[in-house]
Protein backbone atom coordinates (compact mmCIF):
# COMPACT_ATOMS: atom_id res chain seq x y z
CA UNK A 1 0.00 0.00 0.00
CA UNK A 2 1.38 3.63 -0.84
CA UNK A 3 2.27 5.45 2.07
CA UNK A 4 0.10 9.05 2.76
CA UNK A 5 1.72 12.18 3.34
CA UNK A 6 0.89 14.66 5.76
CA UNK A 7 1.06 18.28 5.26
CA UNK A 8 0.35 20.78 7.75
CA UNK A 9 0.12 24.78 7.30
CA UNK A 10 1.43 26.70 10.71
CA UNK A 11 1.54 30.20 11.56
CA UNK A 12 0.19 33.34 10.36
CA UNK A 13 -1.36 32.99 7.43
CA UNK A 14 -0.03 34.75 3.46
CA UNK A 15 -2.22 34.97 0.38
CA UNK A 16 0.18 32.07 -1.26
CA UNK A 17 0.26 29.49 1.55
CA UNK A 18 -2.65 27.91 -0.34
CA UNK A 19 -0.87 27.94 -4.20
CA UNK A 20 1.98 25.87 -2.18
CA UNK A 21 -0.34 23.62 -0.55
CA UNK A 22 -1.91 23.10 -4.21
CA UNK A 23 1.76 22.13 -5.11
CA UNK A 24 1.96 19.95 -2.71
CA UNK A 25 -1.12 18.17 -3.59
CA UNK A 26 -0.93 18.14 -7.28
CA UNK A 27 2.27 16.53 -6.91
CA UNK A 28 1.59 13.68 -4.67
CA UNK A 29 -1.45 12.87 -7.26
CA UNK A 30 0.79 12.83 -10.31
CA UNK A 31 3.28 9.92 -8.10
CA UNK A 32 2.61 6.35 -8.43
CA UNK A 33 4.58 5.69 -4.94
CA UNK A 34 3.14 8.06 -3.05
CA UNK A 35 -0.88 7.77 -1.63
CA UNK A 36 -2.97 10.65 -0.21
CA UNK A 37 -2.17 14.19 1.10
CA UNK A 38 -3.90 13.90 4.86
CA UNK A 39 -4.03 17.89 6.21
CA UNK A 40 -3.77 18.67 10.39
CA UNK A 41 -6.81 20.18 11.06
CA UNK A 42 -5.57 23.50 12.06
CA UNK A 43 -2.15 22.79 11.67
CA UNK A 44 -0.35 20.40 14.31
CA UNK A 45 -3.14 20.89 16.36
CA UNK A 46 -4.82 18.34 14.07
CA UNK A 47 -2.36 15.67 14.03
CA UNK A 48 -2.20 15.66 17.81
CA UNK A 49 -6.40 15.63 18.21
CA UNK A 50 -5.93 12.85 14.90
CA UNK A 51 -7.96 15.45 12.97
CA UNK A 52 -6.93 14.97 9.82
CA UNK A 53 -9.04 15.98 6.66
CA UNK A 54 -8.44 13.79 3.38
CA UNK A 55 -7.79 15.78 0.43
CA UNK A 56 -8.49 12.63 -2.18
CA UNK A 57 -12.27 13.83 -1.34
CA UNK A 58 -11.95 17.19 -3.21
CA UNK A 59 -11.86 17.52 -6.79
CA UNK A 60 -9.18 18.31 -8.98
CA UNK A 61 -10.44 21.61 -9.64
CA UNK A 62 -11.07 22.67 -6.16
CA UNK A 63 -7.34 21.57 -5.51
CA UNK A 64 -6.43 23.58 -8.33
CA UNK A 65 -8.50 26.70 -6.86
CA UNK A 66 -6.15 26.59 -3.89
CA UNK A 67 -3.76 28.30 -6.08
CA UNK A 68 -5.38 31.95 -6.53
CA UNK A 69 -7.21 31.62 -2.99
CA UNK A 70 -6.09 32.96 0.27
CA UNK A 71 -5.80 32.40 3.85
CA UNK A 72 -5.22 28.91 5.16
CA UNK A 73 -7.56 26.34 3.31
CA UNK A 74 -6.56 23.39 6.37
CA UNK A 75 -6.57 25.90 9.00
CA UNK A 76 -3.43 27.14 11.07
CA UNK A 77 -2.50 27.76 13.99
CA UNK A 78 0.39 29.16 16.64
CA UNK A 79 1.04 26.38 18.67
CA UNK A 80 4.42 25.60 20.23
CA UNK A 81 5.26 21.36 21.06
CA UNK A 82 6.62 20.72 24.56
CA UNK A 83 10.14 20.72 25.00
CA UNK A 84 10.65 19.98 28.21
CA UNK A 85 13.85 18.25 28.67
CA UNK A 86 12.58 14.36 28.91
CA UNK A 87 9.20 15.47 27.58
CA UNK A 88 8.47 13.73 24.29
CA UNK A 89 4.46 12.97 25.33
CA UNK A 90 3.55 14.99 22.30
CA UNK A 91 6.44 13.92 19.63
CA UNK A 92 5.22 10.10 20.83
CA UNK A 93 1.53 10.68 20.27
CA UNK A 94 2.58 12.20 16.48
CA UNK A 95 4.46 9.07 16.05
CA UNK A 96 1.41 7.00 16.77
CA UNK A 97 -0.82 9.09 14.85
CA UNK A 98 1.33 9.14 11.89
CA UNK A 99 1.54 5.08 12.05
CA UNK A 100 -2.25 4.61 12.39
CA UNK A 101 -2.92 6.58 9.36
CA UNK A 102 -0.02 5.03 6.97
CA UNK A 103 1.66 8.16 6.82
CA UNK A 104 6.14 8.10 6.40
CA UNK A 105 6.14 12.02 5.33
CA UNK A 106 5.49 14.92 7.27
CA UNK A 107 5.32 18.26 5.04
CA UNK A 108 5.15 21.64 7.59
CA UNK A 109 4.30 24.92 5.42
CA UNK A 110 5.80 27.90 8.36
CA UNK A 111 8.41 29.84 9.41
CA UNK A 112 11.35 29.47 11.87
CA UNK A 113 9.25 27.86 14.82
CA UNK A 114 8.00 25.59 11.77
CA UNK A 115 11.00 23.92 10.88
CA UNK A 116 12.63 23.56 14.29
CA UNK A 117 9.25 21.74 15.25
CA UNK A 118 9.90 19.46 11.55
CA UNK A 119 13.77 18.98 12.94
CA UNK A 120 12.72 17.26 16.27
CA UNK A 121 10.05 15.58 15.03
CA UNK A 122 12.58 13.68 12.05
CA UNK A 123 15.26 12.93 15.45
CA UNK A 124 12.49 11.78 17.65
CA UNK A 125 10.40 9.92 14.74
CA UNK A 126 13.81 7.70 14.04
CA UNK A 127 14.41 7.87 17.81
CA UNK A 128 11.38 5.38 18.34
CA UNK A 129 12.10 3.74 15.82
CA UNK A 130 9.29 5.09 12.93
CA UNK A 131 11.44 6.84 11.00
CA UNK A 132 9.35 9.74 9.31
CA UNK A 133 10.41 12.00 6.46
CA UNK A 134 10.14 15.45 7.67
CA UNK A 135 10.15 18.19 4.82
CA UNK A 136 10.06 21.82 6.05
CA UNK A 137 8.53 24.42 3.59
CA UNK A 138 9.43 28.17 3.70
CA UNK A 139 6.21 30.64 4.42
CA UNK A 140 6.59 33.81 5.97
CA UNK A 141 5.51 37.33 5.14
CA UNK A 142 8.21 38.55 7.42
CA UNK A 143 10.93 37.27 4.68
CA UNK A 144 13.30 36.52 7.31
CA UNK A 145 14.00 33.05 7.46
CA UNK A 146 17.58 32.43 6.89
CA UNK A 147 19.27 30.55 3.59
CA UNK A 148 16.19 31.57 1.43
CA UNK A 149 16.61 34.47 -1.35
CA UNK A 150 13.37 35.34 -0.34
CA UNK A 151 10.28 33.70 1.05
CA UNK A 152 6.73 33.08 -0.01
CA UNK A 153 4.06 34.98 1.35
CA UNK A 154 6.67 38.22 1.05
CA UNK A 155 6.76 39.45 -2.51
CA UNK A 156 2.58 39.34 -2.29
CA UNK A 157 2.35 41.38 0.57
CA UNK A 158 5.50 43.74 -0.02
CA UNK A 159 3.48 44.87 -3.54
CA UNK A 160 0.60 45.12 -1.28
CA UNK A 161 2.19 47.47 0.78
CA UNK A 162 4.17 49.55 -2.10
CA UNK A 163 0.71 49.94 -3.73
CA UNK A 164 -0.93 51.38 -0.32
CA UNK A 165 1.76 53.34 0.47
CA UNK A 166 1.38 55.17 -3.37
CA UNK A 167 -2.38 55.41 -3.17
CA UNK A 168 -2.24 56.66 0.17
CA UNK A 169 0.39 58.99 -0.77
CA UNK A 170 -1.79 60.51 -3.29
CA UNK A 171 -4.85 60.70 -1.48
CA UNK A 172 -3.02 62.47 1.20
CA UNK A 173 -1.31 65.04 -1.28
CA UNK A 174 -4.41 66.13 -2.50
CA UNK A 175 -5.77 66.89 1.27
CA UNK A 176 -2.63 68.58 2.61
CA UNK A 177 -3.05 72.04 1.61
CA UNK A 178 -6.19 72.34 4.32
CA UNK A 179 -6.62 68.70 6.04
CA UNK A 180 -4.58 66.17 6.70
CA UNK A 181 -0.60 66.88 6.99
CA UNK A 182 0.58 63.40 7.95
CA UNK A 183 -0.28 59.78 7.25
CA UNK A 184 1.43 56.75 8.88
CA UNK A 185 0.80 53.26 7.74
CA UNK A 186 1.75 50.24 10.13
CA UNK A 187 2.83 47.23 8.95
CA UNK A 188 3.86 44.06 9.94
CA UNK A 189 7.67 42.91 11.33
CA UNK A 190 8.79 42.08 14.57
CA UNK A 191 12.54 41.94 13.90
CA UNK A 192 13.07 42.74 10.52
CA UNK A 193 12.21 45.15 8.11
CA UNK A 194 11.72 43.79 5.54
CA UNK A 195 7.97 44.75 4.93
CA UNK A 196 8.57 48.35 5.56
CA UNK A 197 11.72 48.57 3.17
CA UNK A 198 8.94 47.18 0.32
CA UNK A 199 6.98 50.70 0.48
CA UNK A 200 10.17 52.73 -0.67
CA UNK A 201 9.56 50.93 -4.31
CA UNK A 202 7.04 53.43 -4.07
CA UNK A 203 9.06 56.51 -4.17
CA UNK A 204 9.66 57.09 -7.16
CA UNK A 205 10.63 60.94 -7.21
CA UNK A 206 12.45 62.59 -4.55
CA UNK A 207 8.83 64.00 -3.21
CA UNK A 208 6.99 61.12 -3.37
CA UNK A 209 6.27 59.07 -0.61
CA UNK A 210 7.06 56.64 1.75
CA UNK A 211 9.25 60.24 2.66
CA UNK A 212 9.81 58.14 6.05
CA UNK A 213 10.50 54.03 6.98
CA UNK A 214 11.08 53.42 10.22
CA UNK A 215 12.86 50.06 10.75
CA UNK A 216 13.15 47.42 13.58
CA UNK A 217 16.91 47.53 12.47
CA UNK A 218 17.48 51.21 13.66
CA UNK A 219 16.87 52.43 17.08
CA UNK A 220 14.29 55.19 17.02
CA UNK A 221 15.31 58.73 17.72
CA UNK A 222 11.94 60.94 18.50
CA UNK A 223 13.76 64.28 18.13
CA UNK A 224 15.16 62.91 14.66
CA UNK A 225 11.95 61.30 13.75
CA UNK A 226 10.13 64.90 14.64
CA UNK A 227 12.70 66.92 12.58
CA UNK A 228 12.09 64.69 9.59
CA UNK A 229 8.67 65.11 9.82
CA UNK A 230 8.32 68.61 10.02
CA UNK A 231 10.87 69.54 7.12
CA UNK A 232 9.27 67.37 4.85
CA UNK A 233 5.84 68.96 5.40
CA UNK A 234 7.45 72.42 4.78
CA UNK A 235 9.45 70.98 1.77
CA UNK A 236 6.70 69.00 0.54
CA UNK A 237 3.22 69.93 1.94
CA UNK A 238 3.10 66.65 3.57
CA UNK A 239 4.66 63.99 5.27
CA UNK A 240 3.82 59.74 4.68
CA UNK A 241 5.38 57.58 7.26
CA UNK A 242 5.77 53.80 6.78
CA UNK A 243 6.67 52.31 10.26
CA UNK A 244 7.26 48.94 11.24
CA UNK A 245 5.32 47.53 14.09
CA UNK A 246 9.13 46.38 15.30
CA UNK A 247 10.13 49.99 15.52
CA UNK A 248 11.73 50.45 18.88
CA UNK A 249 14.20 52.70 20.99
CA UNK A 250 17.52 51.91 21.88
CA UNK A 251 16.70 50.15 24.91
CA UNK A 252 14.78 47.72 22.71
CA UNK A 253 11.27 49.09 24.44
CA UNK A 254 8.83 49.02 20.99
CA UNK A 255 7.34 52.06 20.29
CA UNK A 256 4.06 50.47 20.16
CA UNK A 257 4.51 49.92 23.64
CA UNK A 258 5.68 52.99 24.45
CA UNK A 259 2.06 54.67 24.98
CA UNK A 260 2.96 57.35 27.41
CA UNK A 261 1.90 59.96 25.00
CA UNK A 262 -1.36 58.41 24.15
CA UNK A 263 -5.18 58.91 25.60
CA UNK A 264 -6.95 55.85 27.34
CA UNK A 265 -8.60 54.85 24.29
CA UNK A 266 -5.44 54.44 22.48
CA UNK A 267 -3.58 52.80 25.19
CA UNK A 268 -6.54 49.78 24.82
CA UNK A 269 -4.94 49.59 21.15
CA UNK A 270 -1.50 49.69 22.64
CA UNK A 271 -1.81 47.42 25.60
CA UNK A 272 -1.79 44.55 23.52
CA UNK A 273 1.82 44.76 23.55
CA UNK A 274 1.78 42.80 26.85
CA UNK A 275 0.25 39.54 24.89
CA UNK A 276 2.40 36.67 23.83
CA UNK A 277 1.62 33.99 21.84
CA UNK A 278 3.17 29.99 22.27
CA UNK A 279 6.20 30.82 21.17
CA UNK A 280 7.01 33.73 23.57
CA UNK A 281 6.15 36.25 20.63
CA UNK A 282 4.88 39.54 22.11
CA UNK A 283 1.74 40.82 19.98
CA UNK A 284 2.74 43.74 18.57
CA UNK A 285 0.20 46.76 18.32
CA UNK A 286 -0.34 50.64 18.83
CA UNK A 287 2.55 51.86 16.95
CA UNK A 288 0.79 53.73 14.65
CA UNK A 289 -1.34 56.39 17.01
CA UNK A 290 1.55 56.83 19.34
CA UNK A 291 3.50 58.00 16.49
CA UNK A 292 0.02 60.04 15.49
CA UNK A 293 -0.08 61.38 19.07
CA UNK A 294 3.43 62.09 19.39
CA UNK A 295 3.18 64.68 16.14
CA UNK A 296 -0.30 66.00 16.94
CA UNK A 297 1.33 66.42 20.72
CA UNK A 298 4.69 68.73 19.44
CA UNK A 299 3.99 69.56 15.90
CA UNK A 300 0.04 70.27 16.45
CA UNK A 301 -0.54 68.68 12.57
CA UNK A 302 -3.72 66.76 12.07
CA UNK A 303 -2.84 63.14 11.55
CA UNK A 304 -4.54 59.90 9.99
CA UNK A 305 -3.11 56.27 10.52
CA UNK A 306 -3.77 53.27 9.06
CA UNK A 307 -2.77 49.72 9.95
CA UNK A 308 -2.66 47.31 7.55
CA UNK A 309 -2.86 44.15 9.66
CA UNK A 310 -4.26 41.47 8.43
CA UNK A 311 -5.47 43.00 4.84
CA UNK A 312 -1.26 42.77 3.80
CA UNK A 313 -1.21 39.27 4.11
CA UNK A 314 -4.96 37.80 2.54
CA UNK A 315 -4.94 40.71 -0.14
CA UNK A 316 -4.58 37.55 -2.96
CA UNK A 317 -6.35 39.91 -5.56
CA UNK A 318 -2.87 42.24 -6.20
CA UNK A 319 -0.71 39.12 -5.55
CA UNK A 320 2.45 38.89 -6.80
CA UNK A 321 3.09 36.74 -9.87
CA UNK A 322 6.42 35.80 -9.09
CA UNK A 323 5.42 35.12 -5.02
CA UNK A 324 2.40 32.61 -6.69
CA UNK A 325 5.06 30.72 -8.61
CA UNK A 326 7.63 30.19 -6.00
CA UNK A 327 5.28 29.06 -3.63
CA UNK A 328 3.67 26.68 -5.70
CA UNK A 329 7.53 25.75 -6.57
CA UNK A 330 8.05 25.12 -2.59
CA UNK A 331 5.61 22.64 -2.43
CA UNK A 332 5.61 20.33 -5.31
CA UNK A 333 9.84 20.79 -4.92
CA UNK A 334 8.63 19.54 -1.03
CA UNK A 335 7.73 16.44 -2.18
CA UNK A 336 9.75 16.11 -4.79
CA UNK A 337 12.47 15.66 -1.90
CA UNK A 338 10.52 12.69 -0.29
CA UNK A 339 10.17 10.96 -3.25
CA UNK A 340 14.17 11.66 -3.59
CA UNK A 341 14.45 10.28 0.08
CA UNK A 342 16.00 13.37 1.60
CA UNK A 343 14.58 14.15 5.49
CA UNK A 344 15.14 17.19 7.87
CA UNK A 345 15.55 19.80 4.73
CA UNK A 346 13.82 22.64 3.42
CA UNK A 347 14.03 23.30 -0.53
CA UNK A 348 15.25 27.34 -0.91
CA UNK A 349 14.86 29.81 -3.37
CA UNK A 350 18.42 30.80 -5.09
CA UNK A 351 18.59 33.89 -7.11
CA UNK A 352 21.09 33.93 -10.17
CA UNK A 353 20.28 37.07 -11.23
CA UNK A 354 18.17 40.47 -10.55
CA UNK A 355 18.00 41.64 -14.48
CA UNK A 356 16.61 39.28 -15.73
CA UNK A 357 15.33 37.98 -12.74
CA UNK A 358 16.48 34.69 -12.52
CA UNK A 359 15.96 31.39 -9.69
CA UNK A 360 16.47 28.35 -9.11
CA UNK A 361 15.44 25.75 -6.11
CA UNK A 362 18.03 24.87 -3.46
CA UNK A 363 18.30 22.65 -0.55
CA UNK A 364 19.34 23.44 3.24
CA UNK A 365 19.14 21.30 6.37
CA UNK A 366 16.50 22.51 8.83
CA UNK A 367 18.90 22.79 11.60
CA UNK A 368 20.32 25.91 9.96
CA UNK A 369 16.95 27.83 9.63
CA UNK A 370 15.62 26.62 12.38
CA UNK A 371 14.41 29.69 15.03
CA UNK A 372 16.79 32.06 13.13
CA UNK A 373 15.43 35.50 12.42
CA UNK A 374 17.12 37.32 9.31
CA UNK A 375 17.05 40.93 9.34
CA UNK A 376 17.54 43.54 6.95
CA UNK A 377 21.25 44.15 5.46
CA UNK A 378 22.14 47.99 6.88
CA UNK A 379 23.50 48.37 2.96
CA UNK A 380 19.98 48.29 2.18
CA UNK A 381 18.91 50.80 4.06
CA UNK A 382 19.81 54.56 3.43
CA UNK A 383 22.68 56.49 5.72
CA UNK A 384 20.06 58.41 7.32
CA UNK A 385 18.29 55.65 8.60
CA UNK A 386 14.82 56.12 7.14
CA UNK A 387 14.28 54.95 3.52
CA UNK A 388 16.04 52.43 1.30
CA UNK A 389 19.24 52.25 -0.87
CA UNK A 390 19.63 51.44 -4.50
CA UNK A 391 20.82 47.77 -3.73
CA UNK A 392 17.52 47.15 -1.60
CA UNK A 393 15.57 48.26 -4.65
CA UNK A 394 17.13 45.82 -7.30
CA UNK A 395 16.91 43.32 -4.69
CA UNK A 396 13.04 44.07 -4.30
CA UNK A 397 11.60 44.76 -7.39
CA UNK A 398 12.11 41.49 -9.00
CA UNK A 399 9.76 39.84 -5.84
CA UNK A 400 6.71 42.25 -6.55
CA UNK A 401 6.88 41.41 -10.49
CA UNK A 402 3.41 40.73 -12.34
CA UNK A 403 -0.41 40.17 -11.85
CA UNK A 404 -2.07 36.85 -11.36
CA UNK A 405 -5.72 37.92 -10.67
CA UNK A 406 -8.04 35.25 -9.21
CA UNK A 407 -11.39 34.77 -11.18
CA UNK A 408 -13.91 37.37 -10.87
CA UNK A 409 -18.29 36.66 -10.27
CA UNK A 410 -20.01 39.24 -10.13
CA UNK A 411 -17.50 41.83 -9.41
CA UNK A 412 -15.62 39.68 -6.46
CA UNK A 413 -12.96 37.21 -6.59
CA UNK A 414 -14.21 33.47 -6.81
CA UNK A 415 -12.11 31.69 -4.30
CA UNK A 416 -12.38 28.10 -3.26
CA UNK A 417 -14.24 26.35 0.04
CA UNK A 418 -12.83 22.85 0.39
CA UNK A 419 -15.64 20.02 1.52
CA UNK A 420 -12.56 19.29 4.68
CA UNK A 421 -14.11 15.69 5.10
CA UNK A 422 -12.25 14.35 8.34
CA UNK A 423 -10.35 10.42 8.22
CA UNK A 424 -11.96 8.18 10.71
CA UNK A 425 -10.46 8.34 14.29
CA UNK A 426 -7.93 5.61 15.48
CA UNK A 427 -6.52 6.33 18.45
CA UNK A 428 -7.90 7.20 21.60
CA UNK A 429 -9.04 10.87 22.41
CA UNK A 430 -5.79 13.04 23.10
CA UNK A 431 -5.78 16.30 25.55
CA UNK A 432 -3.33 19.43 24.72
Amino acid sequence: MAKNVFYAQSGGVTSVINATACGVIETVRKSRSLGKVLAGRNGIIGALKEELLDTSKESPRAIAALRHTPGGAFGSCRYKLSSAAGNETEYRRLIEVFKAHDITAFLYNGGGDSQDTANKVSIVSRKLGYPITCIGIPKTVDNDLPLTDSCPGFGSVAKYVAVSTMEAGLDVASMAASSTKVFILEVMGRHAGWIAAAAGLARQSPTSPPHIILFPEIAFEQEKFLVRVKRTVDRVGYCVVVASEGAQYADGVFLGAANDVVNAVVNDAANVASEKDAFGHTQLGGLAPNLAAMIRRTQGYKCHWSVADYLQRAARHIASATDVEQAYAMGRAAVEFVLAGKDAVMPVIIRERDAPYQWKIGEVSLSRVANIEKQLPRDFISRDGFGITAKARRYLEPLIQGEDYPPYHQGLPRYVRLKQKSVPKKLPTFNL
